[in-house]
Formats: C-alpha cells, sequence, structure tokens
C-alpha cells in the first residue's frame, strides 16, 4: 500500500469516526495532529484531505445528493459517504490527483471496507462527478 493510499485511509477513519460519533471532524483531526508519533497520529496528507472535506463539504454534499439518484446522503454507508466525499475533493479540488487515480483509490477502499455493493456505486457515483466536472467547476 503506497504512501497516498495509507494518508487517503487515516483520512477515511477520520471522517468516518466523527461521523459515527456525532463530533465535529475538526476537533477530532485537532487531536489527532496533537498526538504526532503514536499509532493516531497522521500523516500531512490525512490532514490536507480531512481539512480540504471539511472545508468543501456542504458543495460536496450538494453534488452527492444531487448525482446519487435514489439516494440522499444520510442513506448511504457511512464508510461510503466518507469515501464518495474524499474522492469529490481530489476529483475537483485537489489538483495534484487524477481524477482516474481518486475514483480507483476510493472504490479499492470501498472494496476492502464496505458493502459488497457499495465499489459499483461509488464508481458510478464518482464517474459522473469526473463527467461533470468541467460544468461544476464553471
Amino acid at each position: 500500500m503506497g504512501a497516498r493510499t495509507k494518508a487517503r485511509k487515516r483520512a477515511l477513519d477520520v471522517l468516518f469516526e466523527a461521523d459515527q460519533r456525532g463530533i465535529d471532524p475538526v476537533n477530532l483531526l485537532a487531536d489527532r495532529i496533537a498526538q504526532p508519533g503514536t499509532e493516531t497520529s497522521l500523516p500531512q496528507y490525512s490532514v490536507d484531505v480531512v481539512e480540504g472535506v471539511i472545508a468543501q463539504q456542504d458543495r460536496i454534499d450538494e453534488l452527492l445528493a444531487t448525482h446519487a439518484h435514489g439516494w440522499t446522503i444520510d442513506r448511504m454507508p457511512a464508510v461510503d459517504r466518507a469515501l464518495l466525499r474524499i474522492g469529490t475533493w481530489e476529483i475537483l479540488f485537489n489538483d495534484d490527483v487524477p481524477d482516474a487515480v481518486a475514483v480507483d483509490e476510493a472504490v479499492e477502499l470501498a472494496r476492502s471496507l464496505s458493502t459488497d455493493d457499495s465499489p459499483q456505486f461509488v464508481n458510478g457515483l464518482l464517474g459522473r462527478i469526473v463527467d461533470l466536472k468541467p460544468t461544476l467547476l464553471a
């Protein structure tokens, strides 16, 4: 597993934990940053991802809700919700990651961490975001 893949997984852990515990991800992130050198410390890319998702979460959730036909954000499995937020942020707001890599990484994490239907769902929704990217950023 590459360094960025591990960092994405750690970012997913933070976003998922905050969602499940009903706490502010900003506070959880601050707790993780405050504990360097421990098993809960985060690589810089994880911090960048979590901060980016938090900063753009309203826009990301609006896009996901609009394009996830028949699914609300709240109805999605929590892991999928966090993966889709990360993938959408990487596609739309992080020029350092090629779109195909963002989609592939999200699908692989869905395959290993979520339901049997999740990889196809994540792939389809992020693929739609990629297709619409030029109009979404206009």
